[in-house]
């Protein structure tokens, strides 16, 4: 069986979400940023697998289910004693959606370098991971790290989205190593919000640039609701967001990235796989949960076909 062209790394996590303030009921879903792109790329039609830990609990066995339905290879996920499957709630106010969890010593956050799948790794053609996948422990750091190199030795490309969580450790900390995992990095995934803090900068072409500089080919800003920046060392345009009433962004960025190396495997050049991914993050938002929202390529591709109608006769 040959390996899968996408694999991520990172820590799975069991969603709660509250959908309605008024209602003391909430919705289980399924969340964890580089879990979430494995599905939006998978949903894509990518050929996908994901390496982490989960507990010996029932929120570990929802996940193998979960991947097995999405077509997402999980024969590498390790499941542990040490550690329970990590869970998050998510509410929502006038400021937006809003996290609160419970991670600390997940099964995620004991995985070390010794733990890694080197052939499964070496066998990728691009690897996803994220600043959330190195900033839950300082195992979780060095396993980062071990997997970028052994996916580099190998030849293949490396994908870095920021995420940046600021109650898991220090902007310092955090700035240290998102730009160490940067400058090894080929494709660059950083959000406006993240970049801010980990730039001081606040212009979109002089963040772009900044990531350029690093050492990545291929920037994607991620603008939210304004859309996304695309830039290489050659060239670079701003696509514009898409207007969707939008009930819960949690996520979004997670299938623009899933979304939009889905498809750079699947040939795209950078500029049609961002205008991709920038309208499967806007359908993503439609909809409550991280995962159940995330839209179909027949969805994308239905989406788009409208969109140019709507556009043309404006």
């Amino acid at each position: 069986m040959p390996f899968p062209a996408l694999v991520c790394l990172g820590e799975p996590m069991i969603e709660f979400n509250q959908t309605d303030p008024a209602d003391p009921r909430w919705l289980q879903g399924f969340g964890g940023d580089t879990s979430n792109a494995a599905i939006a790329a998978a949903r894509q039609g990518a050929s996908v697998g994901y390496v982490t830990a989960l507990g010996w609990d029932a929120f570990g066995d929802r996940f193998i289910e979960l991947w097995q339905r999405e077509a997402v290879d999980c024969t590498q996920v390790a499941r542990r004693s040490d550690g329970h499957t990590a869970v998050y709630f998510v509410t929502h106010d006038a400021r937006g959606h809003q996290f609160h969890f419970l991670r600390a010593g997940s099964a995620a956050s004991r995985m070390t370098p010794a733990d890694l799948p080197r052939d499964y790794l070496a066998g990728a053609r691009i690897l996803h991971l994220s600043g959330i996948s190195q900033a839950i422990s300082d195992a979780a750091r060095a396993t980062g790290f071990a997997a970028i190199d052994t996916v580099k030795l190998a030849g293949g490309r490396v994908s870095y989205d920021t995420n940046l969580r600021l109650k898991l450790w220090s902007v310092d900390q955090a700035r240290a190593t998102i730009h160490a995992a940067m400058a090894r990095a080929d494709i660059a995934l950083p959000s406006l919000d993240d970049a801010v803090h980990l730039t001081g900068l606040t212009d979109p072409d002089a963040i772009a640039d900044f990531y350029l500089r690093l050492g990545p080919q291929l920037v994607a800003l991620k603008l939210g609701k304004d859309g996304v920046l695309v830039a290489t060392p050659q060239t670079r345009q701003r696509l514009a967001g898409h207007p969707v009433a939008a009930v819960d962004a949690t996520g979004a960025g997670d299938t623009f990235c899933g979304s939009f190396l889905a498809r750079l495997l699947a040939g795209d050049e950078p500029l049609p796989a961002a205008a991709w991914a920038n309208a499967a993050a806007a359908l993503k938002t439609t909809g409550f949960g991280a995962v159940a929202s995330i839209p179909t390529s027949e969805m994308v591709a239905e989406f788009l076909r409208r969109n140019r109608t709507a556009y043309s006769a404006g």
